[in-house]
Formats: structure tokens, C-alpha cells, sequence
């Protein structure tokens, strides 16, 4: 299998977030403290290529988010790591496997945007996929299960 990387530097804006003190005072008068602002998921790039759907994902913390997905026409899966924000090169992972032939793919290595995509024809079966970023993992085991043949000869 031939993996075409695609590392492309791009400006991230970087935003400071500054704490203010805070003066101490008993805690019947202390404000009540705001729910920090949920970080914002990276969207999938269609780095699959076309006939791809996203069929699942999981966001990996704060760094970005790991997607699965599938086209019908071919009946293969595809993995793509995605980062929230893109900047200097990170270790990161794609990944996409299943159990039995045991079978996995993986791209792996240093990026700035993502990594892969990895390809899979698992039709008829469970899929195991994972994404890293920075140490970062996330992921599920035993997904997305295609319809089982009774009668695999």
C-alpha cells in the first residue's frame, strides 16, 4: 500500500487566554463560576476522497477528532485523523483494523494538519478504529458492523 502524505504548513492563529485575579472573600459572596466554553471539534476534510461518508467519529480531547468513514460503491472504510488546529508538526496516528483474519492499517509520523487516510475493505465485518494526536488517543473497538453473510465459502 502506497500512503501519500500531506503535511502542509498553514498560519494558526494563536489566542492568549489571560486569568484575572481573583480577591478573596468568603465564599457566600464569591460569583458563581462560568462553565469553561467547550472546545470546538475539527471538522472532517474529505481527505477520504469522494464517495466517502462520515459513518462515525470520536473527538481526541481538545487536539481534534478521529473520523471513520465508508463508501457503499466499494464497500471499504477509511480513517482519517483530523487536528482542531493546525501548526507545527505533531506525532500523530490513523488507524483502522478488524479481528479476524487479524488485519490493520496504519499511517503514522509527524504532521501538521492530519494523518492519513487508511483504507480497509471490511465489508461483512466489525471495524476497530483509532486516531492520535500528541499522545492523545481515541477510538472504538468493534464498530460500524456490516451485515454478516451466513455462508462465507
Amino acid at each position: 500500500m502506497t500512503i501519500i502524505r500531506r503535511a502542509t504548513a498553514i498560519g494558526a492563529t494563536v489566542t492568549a487566554t489571560a486569568c484575572a485575579a481573583l480577591a478573596l472573600a468568603p465564599a457566600a459572596a464569591a460569583a458563581p463560576k462560568a462553565a469553561a466554553p467547550k472546545a470546538a471539534a475539527a471538522q472532517y476534510n474529505g481527505a477520504c476522497g469522494s464517495g466517502y461518508s462520515v459513518v462515525n467519529s470520536a473527538q481526541i480531547g481538545t487536539k481534534g477528532t478521529v473520523f471513520l468513514t465508508y463508501n457503499s460503491a466499494t464497500g471499504k472504510n477509511c480513517v482519517v485523523t483530523v487536528r482542531t488546529t493546525p501548526g507545527k508538526a505533531v506525532h500523530m496516528t490513523a488507524s483502522l483494523g478488524f479481528a479476524s483474519p487479524t488485519t490493520t492499517v496504519t499511517d503514522t509520523g509527524y504532521f501538521t494538519t492530519y494523518a492519513g487516510p487508511v483504507y480497509l475493505d471490511a465489508r461483512g465485518l466489525c471495524v476497530t478504529w483509532r486516531g492520535e494526536i500528541s499522545g492523545e488517543v481515541a477510538g472504538k473497538n468493534g464498530t460500524n458492523c456490516g451485515t454478516l453473510a451466513a455462508d462465507r465459502h
